[in-house]
């Protein structure tokens, strides 16, 4: 008689072993169920038994809502209330850090109806203070020049005008290209915007903005006309 040969084991990867490994892999899932489903008994439990507590906790998050959209509201109105009727005089102007002046003019600009004036002056500003589109849709671009001294104070020259123009229209698509100051502007500087087709709000303009009514498209002289629909309403 032939001795009998020992057998072998299954490979790793045949079939008796894959079918033995997808069979464990299904009751650890199975498992996993029941013991989710037991959770869930007992917190169904617990909450029908507990009734009041959601009851409470609806009641707490619908406070917390209101009371998130009474400061929304209340921002809001403070904002516009900050924005109607703004008025700054000169000495206001003078006596403000340079951050607070950019601000200031953003707020006129918003008093003056728009209603994306936004401030995005600082580090890579390039070349835009403040940006906001005026109820006709043109998007205004300006950069400002706060001099402490006021008429006293250097003047906005030449490169301060070219670098305005450098990104003012290219790189941030400005209808209206303009420069802000509460002190002056150089001779040569103003021959530059004549040429560029920019606008210089210098400190006899800046009052008449900032003391009165009227929106700076109104006082300056040959704004552009929309080259499209208001965006704005």
């Amino acid at each position: 008689m032939s001795p009998a040969c020992p057998r072998q084991p299954p490979a790793a990867g045949s079939p008796r072993r894959r079918r033995r490994k997808s069979d464990d892999d299904l009751l650890i899932a199975l498992g996993g169920l029941v013991v989710v489903g037991l959770v869930l008994v007992e917190v169904g439990q617990w909450v029908w038994a507990h009734w009041w507590v959601l009851i409470v906790l609806g009641l707490l998050a619908l406070l917390a809502l209101a009371g998130w959209i009474y400061r929304q509201v209340d921002q809001m109105r403070s904002a516009q209330l900050r924005v109607e009727g703004l008025t700054y005089s000169l000495g206001q102007l003078d006596a403000m850090h340079h951050s607070a002046f950019e601000n200031a003019v953003r707020d006129l600009l918003a008093r003056d109806g728009s209603r994306d004036a936004l401030r995005c002056g600082g580090r890579g500003d390039l070349g835009a203070d403040v940006k906001g589109h005026d109820p006709l849709g043109r998007l205004w671009v300006i950069q400002c020049k706060h001099r402490r001294k006021g008429l006293d104070g250097s003047a906005v020259g030449t490169p301060d005008l070219q670098t305005l123009n450098g990104t003012g229209r290219p790189v941030h698509g400005g209808d209206v290209v303009v420069m802000v100051t509460n002190g002056r502007i150089s001779g040569p500087a103003r021959d530059f915007a004549r040429q560029q087709r920019l606008h210089l709000v210098d400190r006899q303009i800046l009052e008449q903005w900032a003391r009165g009514r009227r929106p700076l498209w109104e006082i300056l002289p040959a704004v552009p006309p929309p080259q499209k629909p208001p965006q704005l309403r």
